[in-house]
C-alpha cells in the first residue's frame, strides 16, 4: 500500500449526498479482486450515457458532458469533495479501489459510512471529515476557481487552501500510523515478524509433533 504523508492536488466537486458504493462502482464490474482496473468504471452510471458492461471499452462509450469528472478542469483531480454520508450502502472494498485506481488520494466530506471510511485507510486513501460549513465554503471556492488545489498534510492533520486558510481534521492514531507508513493489515502483522518467527522457532522445539509432515 502506498504511504500517505502530504499531497497537493486538484479538487473535483461531487455535489450530492448519500453517494452509495453501487454508484461509486456498479455491481456488474465486481469481477476481480486484483484492486486495479476499476478506474474507468468509477461513477459509471454518472459518467456515461449508456449502461456499461464488464470488459467494455470505455473509450468508445458516450460520456455525460455534465458530469464533473468529464469536464476538462477536473480530469486530473486527485482530491474529491463530496457531501454527507459518502460511501453508504454495501460494504464492497471495490469502491475505494476504484477511487484510488482513478487517481484520487483524498476524499473530503462532512461524514462517511463507517465501513467505507475504514476501507479507505486500508487501501491508501485518506478520508477527511470537515464540518458542513467548511465543506460549503470549499464547494464555493472550487466552483469559482478552475484548477483549484488543496494541500493536505496527514502529519499535521491539516488541509490548506490556496489563500493559506487552514482546516484541521482528526484521525484515529492507529489508522494514521498505518497510512503514514503504508501499512495494510498484512503490513501491520509483518511489523511483528521477528516476534512471530521467534515464537514459531520455540514451538518447533517444545511441540515438534505440530510441525511433522
Amino acid at each position: 500500500m502506498r504511504a500517505f504523508t502530504q499531497h497537493k492536488g486538484v479538487v473535483a466537486p461531487l455535489d450530492r449526498s448519500n453517494v452509495d458504493t453501487d454508484m461509486i462502482i456498479p455491481k456488474q464490474f465486481l469481477k476481480s479482486i486484483k484492486r486495479t482496473g476499476f478506474g474507468p468504471n468509477l461513477f459509471d452510471e454518472l459518467r456515461y450515457l449508456d449502461e456499461g458492461q464488464p470488459d467494455q471499452d470505455c473509450s468508445q462509450r458516450p460520456v455525460n458532458p455534465d458530469f464533473v469528472l468529464n469536464q476538462e478542469q477536473y480530469k486530473s483531480a486527485s482530491i474529491l469533495l463530496a457531501r454527507s454520508n459518502f460511501g453508504c450502502g454495501s460494504s464492497r472494498e471495490h469502491a475505494p479501489w476504484a477511487l484510488e485506481d482513478f487517481g484520487f488520494r483524498v476524499i473530503i466530506a462532512p461524514s462517511f459510512a463507517d465501513i467505507f471510511y475504514n476501507n479507505c485507510f486500508k487501501n491508501g486513501l485518506l478520508p477527511i471529515v470537515l464540518d458542513e460549513k467548511s465543506v460549503d465554503q470549499l464547494f464555493t471556492e472550487v466552483e469559482s476557481h478552475p484548477g483549484y488545489e488543496l494541500s493536505v498534510d496527514l502529519e499535521a492533520n491539516s488541509v490548506t487552501t490556496p489563500s493559506g486558510q487552514v482546516f484541521s481534521f482528526e484521525t484515529d492514531h492507529f489508522r494514521r500510523h498505518c497510512l503514514l507508513n503504508g501499512l495494510d493489515d498484512i503490513g501491520v502483522t509483518l511489523e511483528d515478524s521477528d516476534a512471530i518467527r521467534s515464537y514459531e522457532e520455540s514451538r518447533r522445539k517444545t511441540a515438534p509433533w505440530l510441525f511433522s509432515a
